[in-house]
């Protein structure tokens, strides 16, 4: 790392903060801390699912299928994303989860990025 110049690589790189690679719980002289966006590359093995339902979201989110099967559920709506690059974007207040019905890699982006959503227990963000 120098300055504000980094170079990685996704799949290594997430393996060591949950997928994580940029956002507010970067360290502040990473260039890859933000308070602007939070992007993941989370890779998830068949029947993987969220902990528990997000509620009371205040981020916009975009997720993307990089490879599997992938199920968002939203309130009412359960958005099946089977094909690569096929992705889904819920706005503030819009609760949610997720559910591996493959072993799955996508590219999630969050905005802004702000602590509180962290599931306690199992790890994850």
């Amino acid at each position: 790392m120098t300055d504000s110049v980094y170079v990685g690589n996704a799949g290594k790189d997430a393996a060591l903060d949950r997928g994580w690679l940029l956002g507010h719980f970067k360290e502040t002289s990473d260039p890859r801390h933000s308070e602007d966006v939070e992007i993941k590359w989370g890779v998830h093995p068949k029947g993987d699912e969220r902990a528990r339902w997000v509620t009371g979201e205040e981020r916009t989110a975009l997720l993307v299928l990089v490879s599997g099967r992938f199920r968002v559920e939203l309130p009412g709506r359960s958005v099946l994303l089977a094909e690569q690059g096929d992705y889904v974007v819920w706005g503030k207040g819009v609760d949610h989860s997720w559910f591996a019905e493959e072993e799955s890699v996508v590219l999630t982006v969050r905005w802004p990025s702000v602590p509180g959503y962290k599931v306690t227990g199992n790890g994850r963000r």
